[in-house]
């Protein structure tokens, strides 16, 4: 072997092994936390993942691989690494087997499940799982339930504090709250541009997405938001476009709220906004609904009955569970969990 193809072969060596530092996995149930990491030897929490991955230089993109299982949180995680300033290498949080593979079943969707008091008291006083502090960070294929700590009355699966940080993606999630046990009080609350929803479902949350300070390069697409007892979308005073796409939004509260009762020119489109006890709203001393109107809404329909796949006496989670019925309103907008069609 001649020595510039050994050479090459020590790069590619080299280069394969840092990949892979950079990627860790966990298994709720076989894992362990003086594990490696690795496929074959898994850490047990994703709260060890994630303090590992904060000390990775940030040059290379970031991945942590969940394997099926409940996941325990008992603290604010921090999405970040060692890098210090522009950290725009990618952070990824994802189910090792997503929605659309073909042997995915519900049962093997990773569920995060918040068991934390208060932790944050960034505004004020709430609970926080993922506190988003770099650029460029993802969460695909997670289920998201709420906090039943006594003492914890506002909880926050995902937020992102720093206005000035860009891209986030949430990608084929469930977020699901119960008022009056498992409270969610937003399954995202956050500031910046770059915020990316796609294929979620958000079920009885208070509000599905609080959007506050700089948004801008906003997207919200092919979700299904019910059952918001507060609004699905709680949003800040940007004035800038964003994209609503293909999204069903029912059995809330308010639809949308804002800060005041001004309106900057909103777009909808393509979408099932049906049975909500109110559709433009902003805030007083309570919730009020909106006087003024300047919207423009391409195809959007108000009328229609969503019906959602619901367990009732199954033992087992339906395949398809809080994504539409058979026979439902909106069946052809293509919202739900699921990016592909399914036979």
């Amino acid at each position: 072997m001649n020595k510039l193809k050994f050479l090459s072969i020590i790069i590619l060596l080299a280069a394969s092994m840092r990949l892979n530092a950079q990627t860790l996995y966990v298994d709720a149930l076989k894992g362990k936390d003086v594990a490696k990491g690795t496929q074959t030897d898994p850490l047990l929490s994703i709260e060890k993942a994630v303090a590992i991955a904060n000390t990775f230089s940030g040059n290379e993109p970031v991945t942590i691989k969940l394997e099926p299982g409940l996941y325990v949180v008992a603290h604010e995680m921090a999405i970040k690494t060692a890098k210090q300033g522009n950290d725009a290498s990618k952070f990824t949080i994802e189910a090792i087997h997503m929605p659309d593979d073909i042997d995915w079943q519900p049962e093997k969707m990773p569920v995060i499940q918040s068991v934390s008091p208060n932790n944050s008291n960034f505004q004020f006083t709430h609970c926080v799982s993922f506190l988003v502090a770099k650029n460029n960070a993802s969460f695909k294929g997670l289920k998201f339930v709420g906090n039943a700590h006594p003492d914890v009355p506002y909880y926050y699966p995902i937020t992102r504090e720093n206005e000035n940080l860009n891209e986030l993606e949430v990608s084929q999630c469930y977020f699901i709250g119960e008022k009056n046990s498992n409270r969610l009080q937003s399954g995202l609350w956050t500031h910046g541009a770059g915020i990316h929803v796609d294929h979620c479902i958000f079920y009885n949350c208070r509000n599905a997405m609080v959007l506050i300070k700089g948004i801008k390069g906003l997207s919200i697409a092919n979700s299904i938001i019910y059952g918001a007892y507060e609004s699905a979308i709680w949003f800040g005073d940007s004035n800038a476009p964003f994209v609503f796409k293909n999204n069903i939004v029912t059995q809330c509260n308010f639809f949308w709220v804002r800060p005041d009762n001004t309106q900057p020119v909103y777009t909808f489109s393509n979408s099932l906004i049906t049975e909500n006890g109110n559709y433009m709203g902003y805030i007083a001393n309570d919730l009020i609904p909106a006087s003024k109107s300047n919207l423009t809404e391409n195809n959007i329909r108000k009328t229609g009955k969503v019906i959602l796949v619901e367990i009732k006496t199954e033992r087992s989670q339906p395949h398809n569970y809080l994504n539409l019925a058979p026979g439902s309103a909106g069946n052809d907008l293509h919202a739900g969990i699921f990016k592909k069609e399914k036979n």
